[in-house]
């Protein structure tokens, strides 16, 4: 293909580890970011409005131009220069895949406007955008779309991601809880122990392989198959409110857990309906479909 002078990129935002998945399991939502980029003939210029506008850098520094950066050194033929529109629906360090979403948008619209196909050049837009996270999961849910599974590998001094895409079972009816309050990745792995009990891991691995069997043909296994006794008890401290509201959704039968690394609680439920005894004070409610598209490109 020739190489377009504007690209429109829409991504996803999404919920990852699902409970037991920690950094292996997604899931895409109806929330998405929109960026559109065109070439420039130097700088970067760039305007956000929706959630992180006047907060995030709008030079070099943004997300999405560093993440476009990082593919052209992969995929070569950077433009001189380039001018971005991101339009933000995801809230930022609430769980929900924000950054991912940035890193899979900018990504995605580098290879296009380098010339290439996006669906033929999946494999690079994943490892630059889950190199940058650290993680595939997130990454993978935007870009793919739906349920994924996510692993990463090594050898000859590099590492690659990986991921599939899984139909989810249509009876599955996500509501994110997003809490009015924020909370950093890096500031809740910090609270993870390098070791966990042998019987804590196994526990948890189980309900990994049974999450797969729940989100696409079984869902009423879905209480069982989002416990975890890997994170989320040692991530309690940073957002007591959330872990509170996941037990109580667990306790009324509600398969919950908290989304990515919080603060925002998902609730999986099947007719996108809450108890309504709940306490919700703090959180908004917020049904969300799952999204089966992921990263969709439009060239102008």
């Amino acid at each position: 293909m020739g190489r377009p002078r504007e690209v429109r990129v829409r991504v996803p935002g999404s919920s990852a580890n699902l409970g037991p998945g920690f950094d292996a399991l997604g899931l895409a939502l109806c929330l998405y970011d929109e960026v559109e980029v065109s070439v420039a003939p130097e700088g970067v210029q760039i305007e956000v409005s929706g959630e992180g506008a006047g907060r995030v850098p709008c030079d070099e520094a943004h997300l999405v131009a560093r993440a476009m950066r990082t593919a052209w050194d992969v995929v070569g033929d950077a433009p001189p220069g380039i001018r971005m529109r991101c339009r933000n629906a995801i809230p930022h360090s609430r769980g929900l895949g924000s950054s991912a979403a940035a890193a899979v948008a900018g990504a995605t619209a580098a290879v296009v406007l380098a010339g290439r196909d996006a669906e033929l050049e999946r494999d690079t837009i994943l490892d630059v955008a889950a190199g940058m996270e650290g993680h595939a999961d997130n990454a993978a849910a935007s870009l793919l779309g739906g349920f994924v599974v996510a692993w990463e590998s090594s050898g000859n001094n590099s590492q690659r991601f990986h991921a599939v895409r899984l139909e989810t079972h249509p009876g599955i009816h996500p509501v994110a809880l997003v809490a009015g309050v924020e909370s950093l990745t890096s500031t809740t792995r910090g609270l993870l122990p390098e070791r966990v009990p042998l019987a804590d891991a196994a526990f948890t691995g189980s309900r990994t392989a049974l999450a797969v069997l729940a989100f696409t043909q079984r869902p009423e296994l879905l209480l069982a198959a989002t416990e975890d006794r890997l994170h989320q008890n040692y991530r309690r401290p940073a957002y007591p409110a959330s872990a509170d509201l996941v037990d109580a959704l667990r306790r009324r039968g509600i398969p919950a857990a908290i989304s990515g690394a919080g603060p925002t609680v998902l609730a999986l439920t099947e007719d996108g309906v809450l108890p309504s005894d709940l306490d919700l004070h703090g959180f908004t409610v917020r049904p969300l479909p799952v999204d089966g598209v992921g990263a969709a490109v439009e060239v102008g």
